[in-house]
């Protein structure tokens, strides 16, 4: 299987807020473009060290409902991959009140397309990008990476990996399954066909045993993404013959709290290691 970066993606707030100051190993470049809208923009939070080779990578991506969030706000949570040397692209995309379903996977897809091109200019090793996001963010990451020409949302990459913070896996459920999801139904365009849609842009659809390496982690107690969402895609993947794991978090909610990440961490870099992206 080919091997590319995994990427994370994250973003928090809305257009104009400022990012938090950095700790001394990381520094930033702030709002560059990817694509045509006012909100594709990204940032670049890398490494302030000298690069003795080639870094890893992880694009990420932020949640917030497709409704809210911003990447300064989703700054703090990658600052841990970028204090494991990894140079990240931290990305906006737009929110629903700016365009509905499928325009932010659309966004991210572009971001991929762009960050792979111009990683070179942070000395980034292609073919280690991860991609990464949570809630929303985990979503939008798991489409990216997981999605083919079928989604029509784009051209897909090969990935390094994909890591899943308590992302929906199956959309089809959130739209018009048993388990309807307030802010993806809110996501998503009010028509007739908004059920092909949500085939079309759920992950479980694209499950197949050539992917990249896909990690999820889920709190046990999340009342806002099923549990069994992770479940469900994880196994299916493992029947397919594809590499997954699931870290579940015992009592963690939506979002797992700080305190209870603080060990997730660990196995996430431990995973990556296994994999070769993290050296």
């Amino acid at each position: 299987m080919r091997r590319a970066f995994l990427v994370l993606i994250v973003a928090w707030g809305s257009l104009g807020q400022t990012s938090p100051p950095l700790p001394s190993y990381a520094r930033l470049e702030a709002n560059i473009p990817y694509d045509q809208h006012p909100q594709t923009m990204l940032d670049i939070v890398s490494p302030s060290g000298p690069a003795k080779e080639r870094r890893p990578a992880v694009i990420a991506i932020h949640g917030g409902g497709w409704e809210q969030g911003s990447k300064e706000a989703f700054t703090e949570q990658v600052l841990p991959w970028v204090e494991k040397g990894f140079v990240a692209a931290n990305v906006d995309y737009r929110l629903l009140g700016v365009a509905l379903a499928p325009a932010a996977a659309v966004d991210v897809l572009k971001a991929v397309e762009w960050f792979r091109k111009n990683g070179k200019r942070w000395n980034v090793d292609t073919g280690r990008i991860v991609l990464m996001g949570r809630s929303a963010g985990g979503y939008l990451a798991l489409i990216a990476g997981l999605g083919n020409k079928n989604s029509g949302i784009g051209s897909h990459h090969d990935m390094a990996a994909i890591v899943n913070f308590w992302g929906l896996t199956d959309m089809e459920d959130a739209i018009t399954g048993p388990n309807p999801n307030p802010q993806a139904l809110k996501w998503f365009p009010a028509e007739e066909q908004r059920g092909n849609l949500a085939r079309r842009l759920s992950p479980m659809v694209y499950v197949r045993k050539d992917v990249p390496p896909v990690l999820t982690v889920h709190g046990s107690d999340d009342e806002t993404v099923p549990y069994m969402h992770a479940v469900k895609l994880t196994k299916a993947l493992r029947q397919a013959g594809a590499d997954a794991e699931m870290i579940s978090v015992p009592g963690g909610k939506h979002p797992v709290s700080d305190e209870l990440m603080k060990p997730v961490y660990p196995q996430i870099w431990e995973f990556l290691r296994r994999r070769g992206i993290l050296k």
